[in-house]
């Protein structure tokens, strides 16, 4: 596919989003695809959270126009169209955890059995090759229900998931054009197109919601273009690196686990202490929290393409200075709690700093 045809395919889903998106908000409040506000929540109005379907209908517009059609991808598209209407109607009737989980798995393995798996792990200067044998099926059905939903854990204010998953798809993106890789390429692009466009509805203040349809649609893109990237005939990056792009949703989700450890809560209990509402609670606007965000996506962003060509001593010092500074922001904003900051506390005993 020459650049050209690039192009249009990527204008074309931005276009389609920019006119299709009002008319989601009309359907969503018609068909009762709302989110209503309550405590855990920052927004005050009943909003229309059927965003997923604009980002769905643009990137279904670039699959047909830059010829996407033609590629053997059945299944991964066929997957696409069933996580979409999973969203769908858990945005309207709000299914079960479990319904969800079982559904995921289902969709998961659809794709999985086309022989699309991760079959072997690399990761750089650890492990060259680890051969997966029979537990690749498996594990790459997990691979793509986690994935699927890191994105829903940062769905917490305007305009972040969908911020958040447009610069990780951009770093996959830079790479695959970098490596000649044309399809991932070419999906990411209409990905990045639609979600763009409808980040003009979604940020800060947001006319609409992704909802469900949007975070598990973007999560499963992602986890298929980080599955491609993987399968042994691309072999894009290592294992490690789609870990490094969703650093924020994973930093997110760990430290909630490790603060709800260490004030003996159950793993899955809500709470206001998540990335984005400690941010908010030092006195951050909603605009500008989302934005802070968004540079620490960008940084990991960065950090992931460092490691894709980068000497043992740079990507040591690489992962270590971004563990440093991810740890060092939990912290100072208090994700585990206002008294569990060990880094903080020798600083100031040494440097006797108050």
């Amino acid at each position: 596919m020459d650049v050209l045809n690039l192009i249009i395919a990527f204008v074309s889903s931005f276009v389609t989003v920019l006119l299709v998106t009002p008319l989601v908000i009309k359907l969503a409040h018609k068909i009762g695809a709302t989110d209503k506000p309550n405590k855990r929540k920052v927004h005050e109005n009943i909003m229309p959270r059927l965003g997923g379907l604009a980002i769905f209908v643009g990137v279904l517009v670039g699959f047909f126009v830059s010829g996407l059609y033609n590629e053997k991808i059945t299944a991964i598209s066929f997957g696409a169209i069933l996580v979409v209407i999973l969203g769908i109607l858990d945005d309207i009737y709000q299914l079960s955890a479990k319904v969800k989980f079982i559904s995921q798995i289902f969709i998961a393995s659809i794709v999985v059995s086309t022989g699309l798996t991760i079959e072997f792990i690399t990761i750089p200067f650890v492990v060259e090759k680890f051969q997966l044998g029979i537990w690749a099926y498996p594990i790459t059905v997990l691979w793509i229900v986690g994935i699927t939903n890191a994105i829903n854990l940062i769905d917490g204010l305007d305009g972040l998931a969908a911020g958040i998953s447009s610069i990780g798809i951009i770093t996959v993106a830079i790479m695959a054009g970098l490596a000649g890789k044309v399809l991932i390429l070419t999906l990411a692009l209409i990905v990045v197109a639609s979600t763009i466009a409808f980040l003009f509805y979604n940020f800060f203040p947001a006319k609409i919601f992704m909802g469900d349809t949007g975070a598990l649609f973007l999560g499963y893109c992602i986890s298929i273009l980080s599955l491609l990237g993987l399968y042994k005939s691309v072999t894009l990056f290592s294992f490690v690196i789609p870990i490094i792009i969703l650093g924020v949703p994973i930093f997110d989700t760990a430290y909630a686990i490790i603060r709800r450890l260490i004030n003996k809560q159950p793993i899955s209990a809500p709470d206001k202490s998540h990335l984005h509402h400690r941010i908010m609670a030092i006195g951050l606007s909603h605009r500008n929290t989302v934005l802070v965000i968004y540079g620490l996506g960008i940084l990991f962003s960065i950090a992931a393409i460092i490691l894709t060509s980068a000497t043992l001593w740079v990507s040591l010092i690489t992962v270590f200075g971004l563990l440093l500074v991810v740890h060092l922001i939990a912290e100072t904003i208090g994700m585990v709690s206002e008294r569990n900051r060990p880094i903080l506390k020798f600083y100031r005993k040494v440097f006797g700093k108050h």
